[in-house]
């Protein structure tokens, strides 16, 4: 996408936070939004959760790939999901980002409007309350989220124990085909698949699916595989994670004609390891003591031991890992 006007140095930093803030709603929770030192934010309790996030351009997205609007959507969308994934509904975002001198206004206003559509679209009770602008030599954006417990208790990872329910709410291995999609030397290939681009490019974690969902022990948000992430919830609960690939068969089914269309192409993919070791769906991956809601995928069960097992055999905790990949 092109961006044409003024850059942010050409219009000050004075200029430049007006027209971003304009483009976000105003903050209803917060007693003392953005425009002041720091923010004062309304909670019903003194417990709150707070979470932050960093993507580095280059590192953690390409400008050829996402725009403004894109980059916007998915900060906000990863770290609300983090935010549920302990249970507690979010309430306020801080946003944060390094700029080159030479970025576009409207690029700027750009990467407000997918705030803003993200806040709107996943958890329209979350407002963006403050952030701050500066310069430096690559794109860098941080988020820091926080979330009211609402008289709940916090869902950890620590939580499963033998017996649970090993369950999965949202899409899996979709945003990793997405990315390889529109990675491919075809062009035509990302455009042929709309849904799993656009699950790369803006993930739609089920917020209000788990923050309302009675009955789960632990949770956590599938951000670098489900089997990198699963390996962690294991390690935290002390437990071992049973997985069947035949309750994995219905997110491998959907990817199976993208992997086609990559192989028909000289680029072999396999569907299975986009659900099992891709990243970025966002999802949540949950434990339940008896049948879950309506929403959850059962995946596998909870059992004495240590490490995460698929169909009997040690599963390669495998996926994202920002400071090696």
């Amino acid at each position: 996408m092109s961006y044409q006007g003024q850059s942010i140095s050409e219009v000050g930093e004075s200029i430049a936070l007006k027209e971003t803030v304009r483009h976000l709603r105003p903050a209803n929770r917060a007693e003392v939004g953005s425009g002041d030192d720091a923010a004062v934010i309304r909670h019903a309790e003194p417990r709150f959760v707070i979470t932050t996030d960093t993507m580095v351009e280059g590192k953690d997205f390409r400008l050829d790939i996402s725009s403004g609007a894109d980059l916007g959507y998915k900060a906000v969308a990863s770290n609300l999901a983090d935010v549920a994934a302990m249970g507690a509904t979010p309430t306020a975002l801080v946003v944060a980002v390094v700029l080159p001198p030479a970025t576009k206004l409207s690029w700027l206003e750009d990467f407000a409007k997918g705030l803003q559509l993200a806040i709107d679209e996943l958890c329209p009770s979350a407002e963006v309350v403050g952030g701050d602008i500066a310069t430096g030599d690559q794109i860098v954006i941080a988020v820091t989220a926080t979330g009211d417990l609402e008289g709940r208790e916090a869902v950890l990872r620590s939580g499963a124990t033998p017996g649970d329910l090993v369950c999965v709410a949202g899409t899996l291995g979709k945003a990793a085909a997405g990315l390889d999609l529109m990675l491919s030397p075809d062009s035509s290939l990302a455009a042929s698949y709309p849904e799993l681009v656009g699950i790369q490019l803006r993930p739609q974690p089920p917020l209000e699916l788990v923050i309302a969902s009675d009955g789960i022990t632990a949770m956590m948000d599938i951000s670098d595989s489900l089997a990198l992430d699963s390996s962690r919830l294991a390690s935290a609960s002390d437990v071992k994670l049973e997985l069947d690939s035949k309750s994995l068969l219905g997110y491998q089914a959907v990817l199976e004609q993208a992997a086609q269309s990559l192989s028909s192409r000289g680029t072999e993919r396999s569907p299975m390891d986009w659900v099992l070791f891709g990243g970025e769906d966002h999802s949540f991956l949950t434990t339940f003591r008896s049948t879950p809601p309506k929403g959850f995928k059962q995946i596998g069960i909870v059992s004495p031991g240590s490490g995460v097992y698929l169909d009997g055999e040690p599963l390669e905790p495998r996926g994202w890992d920002s400071l090696s990949n």
